[in-house]
Formats: structure tokens, C-alpha cells, sequence
């Protein structure tokens, strides 16, 4: 999501995402990962990502984002490289687990290497979802449009044989939650049939991103947005929301049997992959009953880096406070997760991320 706490002025509790180059992330990522081999047996794994800023690593303009400013990169690579944490995100340990450097940026694209396409493109632009949102990027079928451009004008870099071993990140909805509510004043009374509407499309999308060749999607599940500080600052982050979270476990169960659908119609070998970003954010955040128990994170429902006031928030100039030590808090700010936080998610899913090789 761009710039998410001007963005998102409903319940707040949704995702918004945003990031930038992941220049050679991969020799950072492998302090704290054990280094796959990243090869299939058809050559190197080539990864596409879409959707938001929970995967997106640099599409949008610096002058347009507050992770492009302090203190955002502060643990990584110590100063703002555009992805809206203190340092990685999920791209960059997905990355790292297949055994690649994170995905150039599309927008970061012009002049590179075929080196570095050798390892895919990141279309994902913070802020965005499956429909239109409240910035003026692409949406999800837009990105798809550049993939399938770039798809036809570099025919010797994705062709049929070097897609053989290509898989999709794909993190969208939350957003287009979030538009949703914010248009209806926070009335969820049509909440089902939008749910039906974005689950829809997401799957008219996921179709379409495999009939373009890729073998494998990954999708992640919705995170319990309950415990996002946005939300959890009503309780002094003491408790995440049942209600909200409520919404993340409706929107996955339709998610799962929109996938279950998808498989079954493609053979026996499954190629749409849930990533649980609700079971993985829980087990990090270790919550029984809506409430955090003991884990390594002094305060996991409180963000390290927030705004002054509410008319402020983290990369305003002189108007956010910052915590003393990121690594011991799970959210960077109010809605993502810091490099730390997103390693516990990381750990959490990696048992189950075997199935994207």
C-alpha cells in the first residue's frame, strides 16, 4: 500500500502496501535463511509477484511514498529503500527461500539486466487490489497487463522452456476492503456479496496468470487485520478485534474453496497454493483468545515507529516516535509487520512453502 495511513481512513484495518528495489537482498536474506539452490530442474526459478505493499519491493515513485523517508530501511539496509518496514518484507524471504534475489521492481526495470530478469518481475503496487482502490496505481489486472507485455516483448527471456520453473506471490483484498467500507461509512450490511465480487475476480485473475504460463501461484489468506495496531490501539494494544479478525476468516474460508475449485479443474497436480498469512501471524504473535501470550516481542500488538498524533504517522518529518529496539517488535508500524515480524511469519510458513517447489 502507498502511503497507508493517509490512504485508509475506514476501520483501518487493512492492509495498504508499499516498497522499492531489492538490490541483492538475497546476501542479507541468507544471514538468517539456510540458501536453497533456487534451480528446478527446467533452469533457474523465475518469480512474479502482484498485488500490495505486503509484497511490493519498489513500484512506486519515491516522491509519491512515505517509505521512501526515515525511519523506514532503518534496520535494512539503514536507510529508506521503499518497502514499508524497517528493513525485508514477505518477498524477500519467499525470495530467499526459492533461492533468488528479489524480483526487480517493474517499475525499476528500465536498463537492467537479463540477469536480473532472469529472476522474474515484482508488479505489485502498495495500495492497490483486485478492483480500483484509492491511489491512482495499477490494480491487479493492469499488472497482469504489463506481465503479459513484458511476456511478448522478451520472448528469449520468458519463453516456454525458461517459465517452466516460474512461480506467482500473489497478496491482494484488503484494500479493496477497505475501499469498500470507507465508501459505505463502515457499513458491512453487503459485506458477503462484496467478498463474492473480489473472490470473482481474483479468480478470473489467477486463472489468467496461469494460462500465461506460470506453473505455480502461491495466494496469500487474509492476515487477522483485528490485530493490526490500527485496530488494537482501542485496547492500548492489548487485544486484537474478534469482529474485524471475524472478516479475514470469512473472507479465507471463501478463498479456500475458491482454490480447491481452481485445482481440481487443473489436473492432478495442484498449481494454486494458499500461503496462511492468518495461521502464521498468529502462531508469531502467539494470540489465545484475541489476546498476545508470551513471545520474544516486548509488545506485539504495538508498532515500533507511530505517528506523534493521529493526524500524523511514521515518515512524517519530525512527527513519529520510534521505538528503541525494532527487532523486538513484530509491527514496524500500524500495519506492517517489521523485518523481524515478517521473519516470524516467514518461519511460521516456511514447513508449508515446500509446495511452491
Amino acid at each position: 500500500m502507498g502511503n497507508k495511513a493517509n490512504f485508509i481512513c475506514c476501520l483501518c484495518i487493512f492492509t495498504y502496501m508499499s516498497t522499492f528495489p531489492a538490490v541483492d537482498m538475497i546476501e542479507e536474506v541468507d544471514v538468517v535463511l539456510k540458501r536453497q539452490h533456487g534451480k528446478h530442474k527446467h533452469g533457474e526459478t523465475k518469480m512474479f509477484v502482484f498485488g500490495d505493499s505486503y509484497v511490493d519491493t519498489g513500484n512506486w515513485p519515491k516522491s509519491m511514498s512515505s517509505s521512501w523517508k526515515e525511519p523506514y530501511g532503518f534496520t535494512y539496509p539503514g536507510f529508506p529503500s521503499g518497502r514499508f518496514s524497517d528493513g525485508l518484507v514477505l518477498t524477500d524471504f519467499i525470495a530467499a527461500f526459492l533461492g533468488i534475489r528479489s524480483p526487480e521492481p517493474y517499475g525499476n526495470r528500465k536498463g537492467s539486466s537479463h540477469e536480473r530478469d532472469n529472476y522474474g518481475v515484482n508488479y505489485a503496487y502498495g495500495g492497490t487490489g483486485v478492483f480500483n482502490t484509492f491511489v491512482i496505481q495499477p490494480n491487479m489486472t493492469t499488472q497482469i497487463n504489463y506481465f503479459q507485455q513484458l511476456l511478448q516483448e522478451e520472448e528469449q527471456v520468458y519463453n516456454k522452456e525458461n517459465m517452466s520453473s516460474s512461480i506467482a506471490l500473489v497478496s491482494v483484498a484488503g484494500n479493496d476492503y477497505a475501499t469498500f467500507l470507507t465508501k459505505n461509512n463502515n457499513n458491512m450490511e453487503d459485506l458477503g456479496n462484496v467478498t463474492k465480487s473480489i473472490l470473482s475476480q481474483l479468480e478470473l485473475n489467477l486463472r489468467r496468470i496461469h494460462g500465461l504460463g506460470v506453473q505455480k501461484i502461491g495466494i496469500t489468506s487474509m492476515e487477522p487485520i483485528g490485530c493490526l495496531p490500527k485496530m488494537t490501539i482501542a485496547s492500548s494494544y492489548e487485544n486484537c478485534s474478534e469482529s474485524a479478525n471475524s472478516l479475514s476468516i470469512f473472507h479465507n474460508q471463501m478463498l479456500h474453496q475458491i482454490i480447491e475449485k481452481l485445482n481440481n479443474q487443473t489436473g492432478r497436480q495442484p498449481i494454486f497454493f494458499i500461503i496462511d498469512l492468518y495461521s502464521a501471524f498468529m502462531t508469531a504473535l502467539n494470540i489465545q483468545q484475541n489476546h498476545p501470550g508470551n513471545s520474544k516481542f516486548e509488545n506485539p500488538l504495538k508498532p515500533c515507529c507511530i505517528g506523534k498524533s493521529n493526524e500524523y504517522s511514521c515518515g512524517d518529518k519530525n512527527k513519529y516516535v520510534l521505538c528503541n529496539n525494532p527487532e523486538l517488535s513484530f509491527f514496524w508500524d500500524v500495519i506492517h509487520p517489521s523485518q523481524q515480524g515478517w521473519f516470524a511469519v516467514f518461519s511460521a510458513l516456511k514447513p508449508s512453502l515446500g509446495s511452491l517447489l
